[in-house]
């Protein structure tokens, strides 16, 4: 591939805005593709591609810098340049580089890769919190959470049976494989821009990890039941959930925010769904209203997000021991308050993007203790390590006191 300043540049500008100004990865990288509408599909790739792995791999590249110049300021063009020997791919003669010396910067790779937090590149205080929760399977996990994440999709049944939505992308130069992980799932062999595609546009499916679309299936929801959705977010799982009850029956979708909701009514129109309804937590009064109407009740929780690494690295340099436990308590205050909206015998699932048991069993240990309202009937965890897909928590209790 020729090399061209700009896009190197604009991989630099990315980075300050990501970690000095604080944006998130996918925005900014969103931001910088439609101000540059006209590089093409290799040039995008190369950038997105560039801009993940630096900030995945920012503690060793910035630990690398240190250990040769001394200087604890942040030079992103020398990460840049640290990147590129690493992958052992040629750099351009550029001014920027002049000062990197591959053979000292190999060398250092070599002594910080024998020590976990450098060569998974994470804060000492996650490397912390992952080896006390998960002690010996902690290894195996933080490496395979920074493995870049597939590209999975949710076929909508409502619209399309998957092995027709298979042919249909193979007919416009698209691999997209089966998996027996999740029933609505197919995997894109090579990462790309779907929603340009008039697949999307028509609805045939939603980008979603598979380990994402086991949760809606655990529900075992069924047409004509009343279903809440109870920190619905974009709505992906909402979405999931009325196609799997045939656009049958009715789901309230619930968020605290007001611009998740608006985005999930635009989804819902395109997904072809009509059962959905949103409404906006603004009170407690919500739930009140909504004591015991529930068949099902989805308490897909706000988490730490450990488990989703692979497509947000950057959460790592935005998370704190302190924010997770802050997460926490929010998740026991959802448990005990929000439970209150499903009925006697309805089944409740609860569900974290996360594999600390803190955040999962623990809290469900906890929740249980404190109510006799509630009885596990099963219980899945999915670990990026034996899966290759996302980290999730997914607990099924049912309701046998009202």
């Amino acid at each position: 591939m020729k090399f061209h300043k700009n896009l190197f540049s604009a991989v630099i500008i990315s980075l300050q805005n990501i970690f000095e100004k604080k944006y998130f990865a996918d925005k900014v990288i969103e931001y910088l593709f439609k101000e540059n509408k006209k590089w093409g599909s290799r040039d995008r790739k190369f950038v997105a591609e560039t801009i993940y792995e630096i900030v995945r791999y920012f503690r060793l590249y910035s630990e690398i810098d240190f250990k040769i110049t001394n200087s604890e300021k942040i030079n992103y063009w020398h990460l840049l340049g640290i990147h590129f020997i690493l992958k052992q791919s040629p750099l351009p003669d550029w001014d920027e580089f002049n000062k990197l010396k591959i053979n000292e910067i190999k060398n250092q790779f070599e002594q910080l890769r024998n020590v976990r937090k450098f060569r998974e590149s994470i804060p000492d205080w996650l490397d912390s919190v992952g080896e006390n929760e998960l002690s010996e399977n902690w290894d195996s996990e933080i490496h395979a959470l920074n493995i870049p994440a597939k590209l999975c999709i949710r076929v909508n049944r409502l619209k399309i049976p998957k092995e027709r939505l298979q042919i249909l992308f193979k007919e416009i130069g698209i691999e997209a494989q089966l998996t027996s992980f999740a029933n609505d799932a197919l995997i894109i062999s090579e990462r790309q821009n779907l929603f340009k595609t008039e697949l999307f546009k028509k609805g045939f499916f939603e980008v979603q990890d598979v380990s994402s679309q086991k949760v809606a299936e655990m529900m075992q929801v069924e047409p004509g039941m009343r279903v809440i959705d109870a920190c619905a977010g974009g709505g992906g799982k909402s979405l999931h959930i009325a196609s799997l009850m045939e656009n049958k029956g009715k789901i309230i979708s619930l968020d605290t925010e007001e611009r998740k909701l608006i985005e999930l009514k635009k989804r819902a129109s395109r997904n072809g769904v009509n059962i959905i309804e949103t409404r906006l937590i603004d009170s407690n009064k919500i739930i009140k209203r909504l004591h015991e109407s529930a068949d099902r009740l989805l308490l897909d929780v706000p988490c730490s997000g450990l488990g989703v690494l692979k497509r947000n690295p950057d959460a790592k340099w935005k998370l704190s021991f302190e924010k997770i436990e802050v997460v926490k308590n929010l998740q026991m205050k959802i448990l005990t308050e929000y439970t209150s909206m499903l009925k006697k015998d309805g089944i409740l699932i609860y569900s974290t993007c996360s594999i600390l048991p803190s955040e999962n069993e623990l809290q469900i240990k906890k929740f249980l203790s404190l109510t006799n309202n509630f009885m596990i009937i099963d219980e899945i965890k999915i670990s990026p390590a034996e899966t290759g897909f996302d980290g999730f928590y997914i607990c099924k209790l049912k309701k046998i006191i009202s």
